[in-house]
């Protein structure tokens, strides 16, 4: 999280260094999130074929090791590679984490826990606007790649440490690799295409040749999945409504985290004129508005429903992703800093009732399965998100006729992932009203 964060931040200094266009520099975060989300699927089956223990030391090694090689790196191709790489590592943390949350915790002390997981790594986004901004202003931007170094070394000590073998770790399950591939295929092909149309450089029928490979590999994996005894994705879990509803309409919510670091980045430093380190200040609010609702969003959840509070929370979401459109060069900085910190404190509400509600109905014999698949789907909704904002841009500046990006076209940006972030309401709504029941405290009342 602190990686991401800090890599948004840099986009335009790393941009002019390595001689290329700021918006397209958008690939050095999509191609981190890509690699996740291709490699995410493995995970769920490493953790139980060779333990979690060892699949997350062996993550954050891998990690760490790309992101020197990140620092390193002189070209934008090789930041890419590097990226990618460290893409993989990232797709066994996270995934592997939970797997060994959910199999230690109770169903209904599950969404306080995960609320509690995931304020510590809310720290990352807190910190990283400003410290990104403060290591491009003053020192360069290769530092924000050296910093993983020692918090990665940090890691690997406390999960040796602290971390047991869960019981259940070990299991002699088939890898399958034909799933892995044509799943693999579809995600990468699907990413790549959609992207290409935002980017202006490869031909229409190039992106959609890719497309066209991507949803062919995706009919191909369905018919394998269907005729497999343990397919690498499970399309099974897409049968039970809270799994299908958080997996699918949820990941459309997630479209603003990838999307909204990366275009205040651009309106602020390009658009505004702001130096980094003022950009990353002003950015820091939404992290801190996070952070706040993390302690508050169990409470909510418990008091409201996670059908009600889903709903109304989506188009609160989409309100105030939509209303920093209304940025100025002269808006006072309170008041953008305002609209963050509300912006922050909706969309970590809707993110904690999503990741849970996802696992209201999952079985403890599927919680391997389910937390590949959905953490697969996140990553890709954050690299969609990275390339709707990435097209919206493109697509303004060709309204425009220029080849010059100005706060104008991020406006636009804003607007479509706002309207993107609010169409979910609709798939909440439709849930039943005691859906997430066994994750809410007050269930017996």
């Amino acid at each position: 999280m602190l990686d991401s964060t800090v890599v948004t931040t840099a986009l335009p200094t790393m941009a002019t260094d390595l001689g290329a266009d700021p918006v397209r520099l958008n690939i050095v975060i999509t191609s981190y999130l890509l690699a996740v989300a291709v490699f995410v699927p493995i995970s769920g089956w490493a953790a139980d074929r060779y333990g979690a223990r060892r699949v997350f030391i062996a993550a954050i090694a891998l990690f760490t090791l790309s992101s020197l090689t990140c620092a390193l790196s002189t070209t934008l191709t090789q930041l890419v590679l590097s990226r990618i790489v460290q893409g993989i590592g990232g797709a066994m943390m996270v995934p592997v984490g939970r797997i060994i949350l959910l199999r230690t915790i109770p169903k209904h002390d599950l969404l306080k826990a995960m609320a509690f997981l995931s304020m510590p790594a809310l720290i990352g986004p807190m910190a990283g606007p400003p410290l990104g901004g403060f290591l491009v202003t003053y020192a360069s931007w290769h530092w924000i790649f050296l910093i993983n170094l020692p918090i990665g070394l940090l890691g690997i000590w406390m999960i040796l440490r602290f971390v047991r073998e869960l019981p259940n770790d070990h299991q002699a399950r088939p890898l399958d690799w034909l799933g892995f591939v044509l799943s693999a295929l579809c995600m990468a092909t699907l990413v790549a295409g959609f992207e290409s149309l935002g980017q202006g450089g490869p031909s229409i029928a190039v992106a959609a040749a890719l497309i066209a490979t991507g949803l062919i590999s995706g009919a191909l994996y369905y018919w394998h999945s269907q005729h497999h005894p343990d397919p690498i994705l499970d399309l099974s879990l897409l049968k039970i409504h809270t799994f299908r509803v958080s997996t699918i309409a949820g990941n459309l919510c997630r479209f603003g985290v990838g999307a909204v670091p990366y275009l205040l980045a651009l309106m602020l430093q390009i658009g505004f004129g702001l130096s980094a380190l003022s950009a990353g200040l002003i950015t820091f609010a939404g992290a801190v508005g996070a952070l706040a609702m993390k302690m508050a969003a169990p409470r909510i959840l418990d008091r409201w429903g996670y059908r009600r509070v889903l709903t109304v929370n989506a188009i609160f979401t989409g309100v105030s992703l939509a209303s920093c459109a209304f940025f100025t060069a002269s808006t006072p900085a309170v008041v953008m800093i305002g609209v963050l910190l509300f912006g922050g404190f909706f969309r970590s509400l809707q993110f904690t009732a999503i990741n849970t509600l996802a696992y209201a109905d999952i079985t403890q014999a599927s919680m391997s399965r389910a937390s590949s698949f959905a953490a697969m789907g996140q990553q890709l909704g954050v690299s969609l998100g990275v390339g709707v904002a990435a097209e919206a841009l493109h697509l303004s500046m060709l309204w425009r006729g220029s080849s010059q990006l100005i706060a104008a076209d991020v406006v636009v940006g804003f607007v479509v992932i706002g309207v993107l972030s609010a169409l979910p309401s609709f798939a909440f709504w439709r849930l039943p009203p005691d859906a997430g029941e066994s994750l809410r405290q007050n269930r017996s009342r």
